[in-house]
């Protein structure tokens, strides 16, 4: 039987979307904003989802969605996920529905069946994998409120502290304050302040960049912050190797996920020479992780389909 099976990486940014057919062979792609769930605000992700998915299927209406998997933050929480996949399935979108952790799908794409540590680091961060036994385990994860350490809504939230003690003249002067007004439009730094009473984790995560800009040009607060923020990524790294491998000085492979860990980006650069001391068995793989490719193998597994 043909079809076509969709996987979705849904983020605090951005809803990616891949279509395969019973092949494994991509057949299209579509993007949207951000569809990571919120607490109670599951059906805003699910309409995200919904017109991605609409979008990326548009020009192969003619063919059924036999399976669609959805990996998205948020979903670790089981009435939050629920909700979702009700509501995607009283749309009918496809035949099948699944939905998992959006580490989950990377986590697949990654490296498979096989053992590995997965470290994300976008708006928010997470580490998740899984031992030679199959055990799995995840670490951090837990929200921009109370956790996320190491993303850029944590680096974002705490760069809007420093640019704020620094026109008070509590800390030595950064020229973080200046880059992030001149980022966000704003006339006058006092202006961050309505700013920051409505930002979203997602606008606080594109503070990041800015912190890796100025960090770039040796800035001292920035390049603090940048510290701070490669040691909470390592100890996630770690924390996950003690579980799952024995000790950090274990052979494992690691994986690396998000906008902030890019290939040579300079927060990456800096977690990479650091894990080097702090989870010395870790062996960082170049391969780019495509997590709405892993939920396209999940959907075809969920039809009965060899990936």
């Amino acid at each position: 039987m043909t079809g076509l099976f969709v996987g979705v990486d849904g983020g605090g940014t951005n809803t990616r979307v891949l279509v395969v057919d019973e092949h494994g062979t991509e057949l299209a792609t579509a993007e949207g904003p951000g569809s990571a769930i919120h607490p109670g605000a599951a059906s805003r992700s699910a309409g995200v989802i919904r017109d991605a998915v609409r979008r990326a299927c548009a020009g192969l209406s003619d063919q059924p969605v036999r399976a669609l998997c959805i990996g998205v933050a948020g979903a670790g929480r089981d009435e939050e996920r629920d909700t979702l996949q009700a509501a995607l399935e009283a749309d009918r979108i496809a035949g099948t529905v699944v939905v998992l952790t959006d580490a989950e799908i990377a986590l697949e794409d990654a490296f498979g069946a096989g053992p590995g540590v997965l470290l994300t680091a976008g708006t928010g961060s997470i580490a998740y994998g899984k031992g030679p036994t199959g055990l799995m385990a995840r670490c951090g994860g837990w929200g921009p409120v109370i956790g996320d350490e190491g993303g850029g809504a944590w680096i974002g939230r705490r760069a809007l502290g420093v640019a704020a003690a620094s026109a008070d003249g509590r800390e030595p002067e950064s020229s973080l304050a200046d880059a992030i007004r001149a980022a966000l439009g704003l006339e006058t730094i006092e202006e961050l302040i309505p700013w920051a009473a409505t930002a979203t984790p997602a606008d606080l995560g594109k503070l990041a960049p800015v912190v890796l800009e100025v960090a770039a040009t040796g800035d001292l607060r920035a390049n603090s912050l940048v510290t701070l923020a490669v040691e909470e990524l390592a100890i996630h790294v770690r924390t996950l190797a003690r579980k799952l491998f024995s000790d950090e000085r274990a052979a494992f492979r690691l994986a690396m996920h998000g906008g902030l860990l890019a290939p040579k980006s300079l927060l990456r650069r800096r977690l990479e020479q650091r894990l080097k001391s702090i989870a010395p068995g870790a062996t960082v793989l170049a391969e780019r992780v495509v997590p709405e490719r892993g939920a396209a193998r999940f959907a075809m597994r969920e039809a009965g389909v060899r990936a």
